[in-house]
């Protein structure tokens, strides 16, 4: 039951990022639409930090500590931006326009609003 709590929480995380930043963009007009195109880009994006995040944080260590973990803004965006690459070839309607204001902004808006909610919103692990 948690992973179905954290994968609507990343969904409803990606659907706030749409509305804040102008470079993401969900084109869809359907309600189902939207929000079966956000449980699926919440799927790609789940998949693609567990699989690639601790590779990436085990080759970059190095630099994790020379810019005292700034450099994972970067590798949240690049990840976001990865997400919307998959998702495209999925023929999803999610796209992030660019690296800089729509990947690491949409990517820090994620984060933020994911983490805010995992705290409000118990999962049933928390026993």
């Amino acid at each position: 039951m948690g992973i179905i709590i954290r994968l609507v929480i990343t969904a409803v995380s990606l659907w706030i990022a749409t509305l804040i930043v102008d470079g993401i963009r969900l084109t869809t007009d359907s309600v189902p639409g939207k929000v079966g195109t956000l449980l699926a880009v919440a799927v790609i994006f789940g998949i693609v930090n567990a699989v690639l995040r601790p590779i990436i944080k085990t080759v970059g260590c190095g630099l994790y500590v020379l810019t005292l973990g700034l450099i994972s803004l970067v590798v949240n965006g690049l990840l976001f931006m990865l997400t919307s690459w998959i998702a495209g070839q999925f023929d999803l309607p999610f796209h992030v326009a660019d690296f800089w204001p729509a990947g690491v902004l949409g990517a820090l808006i994620v984060g933020v609003v994911s983490w805010l909610l995992n705290m409000l919103v118990p999962d049933g692990d928390d026993d």
